[in-house]
């Protein structure tokens, strides 16, 4: 497996599609698994021990312990999802200011899609096929991109 998603909560589920929709659409094998680093921190680690994924994404909010807590007990590449909430940024704090020696790679707010982009560009240094797919991807969100601002521009005349 390629990419493991861990997500704090199921009520994550909408920001956890945003990453699946984007690793399915690169061909990227991945796996999801809901689960809290406070309420069920030794199975947690025992998924993230037995896991043999690349890459790990964690989409976590309010105190956000899940990215830190995977890092601190694996050496492959976590990237974290900080969720908004009622608190402004208390999610993306928790991400940002681990101790040094346990590093999360943190997208936006809400981003899943960027940390699956990130996590597909990891992945592609040693995987052609996901090279490729993450090229054509990139070039289709240029042209959708374009293809947008002129709608909205001939709307505007």
């Amino acid at each position: 497996m390629d990419v493991q998603i861990f997500a704090g909560s199921s009520s994550d589920r909408e920001i956890v599609k945003d990453a699946v929709a984007v690793l399915k659409d690169l061909g990227i094998n991945y796996s999801v698994k809901i689960i809290s680093a406070h309420r069920h921190p030794e199975l947690l680690m025992e998924y993230v021990r037995k896991s043999d994924a690349k890459v790990f994404i964690a989409i976590a909010g309010l105190s956000a312990a899940l990215p830190g807590f995977i890092a601190s007990i694996t050496r492959r590449p976590v990237i974290g999802v900080p969720v908004s909430g009622k608190v402004p940024f208390d999610s993306i704090l928790s991400m940002v200011q681990l101790p040094k020696g346990v590093p999360v790679a943190v997208v936006g707010v809400d981003n899943a899609k960027n940390a699956a982009l990130l996590a597909a560009r990891i992945l592609a240094i040693s995987d052609n096929n996901i090279d490729k797919n993450l090229e054509r991807y990139i070039e289709n969100e240029k042209r959708k991109s374009i293809e947008e601002g002129k709608k909205v521009e001939e709307e505007l005349i």
